[in-house]
């Protein structure tokens, strides 16, 4: 067959045909009498088989070694063909996710491109002040796409500079909650936290919804942040988890601030205070629970935290009973 009709058939160009047998690939097995190669059914075979191997990302040195050699074993370079592959894909993402960001961001012209393209770097930077910047000018100076914002929230270990992701998300409303939402589901605690922390700041209905959701959440400190976010919203499902802060000793204070917030409202002081009184029944309450449901029933107002405060004041532990009375001596002095 001579080199065009097997160019033809096999899809691979006369040209490439004549590289390969100068590089010693493939040599045609015989030549016409007018001296035109012409390859062997053999010949033809040993072409696919370099196509196939081609296809999988080997250089044409590393197919004539695996067609010639023996003792060629595929094992160790196919790994590097995977780890290749692994890095070329995550260079391909990255750049897709980085178009995606600019293609959100509704550019008006090229200058717009490159603004947007030096923040989302300078969200990436290495240096927290850099990203810190970055977060904070993203809501005024070059507007950035809340899905990204989202995306950095969840994934910022900085204190400060999640705190201005949080806040530049407050500002943009609820376009990242899809995201923050999927992070509540995170299989890392750290990301679930970042994710509640975030939801907190967003202030409208959808996220009141999502927090009060979180409150069944199965990771305990999304529940907590939840409960503390809520409580400060006026909702009373955050009630149960807030006095459990408080006998636990976890951001107990906080709670205590958000019940009295709560407690503000009539309808609620009286609840609030009889499920403070509860807790204070059972008797493997700790001395140093008591005394910190005696100082969280301090602003809860009503008889029922009075009378709560009047059994306290008469408890065995000593701390605890003057705690009490101190809080009830001053209530009466109101």
């Amino acid at each position: 067959m001579l080199i065009g009709e097997v160019a033809r058939r096999s899809g691979v160009s006369a040209r490439m045909l004549r590289h390969y047998d100068s590089l010693g690939l493939v040599r045609p097995t015989g030549r016409t009498g007018a001296g035109y190669r012409e390859y062997s059914s053999e010949d033809i075979r040993r072409i696919f088989h370099i196509e196939s191997l081609r296809s999988l990302g080997l250089s044409l040195r590393e197919v004539r070694r695996a067609l010639d050699d023996p003792g060629f074993t595929p094992s160790e370079l196919v790994d590097d063909l995977i780890r290749q592959t692994r890095e070329r894909i995550a260079g391909e993402t990255e750049l897709l996710t980085r178009l995606r960001q600019i293609d959100a961001a509704e550019p008006a012209g090229w200058a717009d491109v490159l603004q947007t393209v030096a923040l989302l770097q300078a969200l990436g930077s290495k240096s927290a002040g850099t990203r810190q910047r970055a977060a904070l000018s993203s809501v005024e100076m070059v507007p950035v796409p809340v899905e990204t914002l989202a995306e950095a929230a969840l994934s910022e270990t900085d204190a400060n500079v999640a705190g201005a992701l949080r806040w530049a998300l407050a500002q943009s409303g609820v376009g990242g909650l899809a995201l923050l939402t999927e992070g509540l589901g995170s299989p890392v605690a750290e990301v679930r936290k970042r994710a509640v922390q975030s939801i907190a700041e967003i202030p409208n209905g959808e996220a009141t919804a999502l927090l009060q959701d979180a409150l069944t959440n199965p990771d305990i400190v999304v529940r907590r942040y939840a409960a503390l976010a809520l409580g400060a919203r006026g909702v009373a499902d955050a009630v149960p988890t807030l006095i459990d802060m408080v006998v636990e000793a976890t951001n107990d204070v906080d709670a205590a601030d958000v019940l009295s917030t709560l407690a503000s409202r009539p309808a609620l002081a009286d609840q609030i205070a009889t499920r403070l009184n509860d807790c204070l029944a059972h008797g493997t309450v700790e001395s140093s629970a008591r005394r910190r449901l005696a100082q969280a029933l301090a602003d809860i107002p009503g008889i029922t935290a009075s009378r709560a405060l009047a059994d306290l004041s008469h408890d065995e532990d000593r701390a605890v009973a003057l705690t009490a009375a101190y809080i009830l001596g001053i209530r009466n002095a109101r």
